[in-house]
């Protein structure tokens, strides 16, 4: 039986164009929600052909993309770890795209052999934050909520990490066609 989620590499420019048609309708729905959107020019970032991009596909329809990377260390948070970065979900999608994302990076973070993965999310940090009910679904989920600092685009971000836990079963639910040996690898967890 298939699973109805799968997580797999978006190589070819037909992917990478529909994971930019992705960012684009989630950057719109969010303004249109009056919640934070990235300054720097995303979908370039998608068009990046060094960059890993991973789509997690619904019954073969793309629900999420985002780079992946290793980092030896980031600023924030010490030892290896696998990077979410730029995480983007179709906002007309399941809600349950981040929990099944998260399920699959923690279990693809330990086959890597790394403790951790960590993600920033674009925030107004405070009690007036619109995403402040999305952080504590995502503390639900187990992620740890480790402060605020400036995210890749010099934006504020909430600064998010989960522990890596394999997950034998969850095969069953979320695919994976993701090699674990094709992230590049960053020696320094230098940003510009």
């Amino acid at each position: 039986m298939t699973p109805p989620y799968e997580m797999r590499p978006l190589r070819t420019g037909a992917e990478r164009a529909e994971a930019i048609a992705l960012v684009k309708d989630r950057q719109r729905w969010l303004t249109l929600h009056n919640l934070p959107v990235a300054r720097m020019d995303v979908p370039a970032v998608f068009r990046d052909s060094q960059a890993e991009l991973a789509g997690l596909f619904e019954e073969g329809v793309l629900a999420a993309c985002m780079i992946l990377r290793n980092e030896a260390h980031l600023e924030w948070g010490s030892g290896p770890c696998l990077v979410l970065d730029q995480v983007h979900t179709h906002p007309g999608r399941s809600d349950n795209a981040v929990r099944y994302i998260s399920l699959w990076a923690s279990d693809f973070a330990a086959r890597r052999e790394v403790l951790h993965v960590r993600a920033e999310a674009l925030s107004r940090e405070g009690a007036s934050d619109p995403i402040a009910p999305v952080l504590n679904g995502y503390v639900d989920m187990g992620w740890v909520l480790h402060g605020y600092g400036l995210g890749q685009g010099g934006e504020r971000a909430a600064r998010l990490e989960l522990r890596a836990e394999y997950r034998p079963t969850l095969g069953a639910l979320v695919g994976c066609r993701m090699n674990t040996a094709q992230l590049p690898e960053s020696g320094d967890g230098a940003r510009d």
